[in-house]
């Protein structure tokens, strides 16, 4: 069984804490679209959070950090489809920083954070 160092703890805590905007837990399907190789590759996924900058997700397949994807949104009030650069990416969940938002969708998900 594996131990967790306190620094490693605190390494966590630190990049929390260092996000320039407050989460809220978000949990809706999703869908990427990104290119490949061999063309538009389709994945799907499932939303954890949101921010106004962005999104983390539970996604099917391998993404790379630094790859550009447009994700499909379910939002209350209506979809958004947005473009977003891959910043983090595992085996088990993948975050996501928005690219170019509108003011409104940036409001629509302001105002998403408030009821959640």
């Amino acid at each position: 069984m594996g131990t967790v160092s306190h620094a490693s703890l605190k390494s966590q805590d630190a990049s929390i804490s260092a996000r320039r905007h407050a989460r809220a837990l978000f949990s809706v399907p999703i869908t990427l679209h990104h290119l490949t190789g061999g063309g538009v590759r389709t994945t799907r996924g499932v939303t954890l959070d949101i921010s106004e900058c962005g999104l983390g997700a539970l996604v099917q397949g391998t993404l790379q950090v630094g790859e550009t994807v447009a994700i499909d949104v379910l939002l209350p009030e209506h979809p958004l489809r947005t473009v977003a650069i891959v910043r983090h990416a595992s085996k088990v969940q993948s975050g996501f920083e928005f690219l170019g938002l509108t003011a409104e969708e940036r409001l629509q998900i302001t105002n998403l954070m408030g009821h959640s």
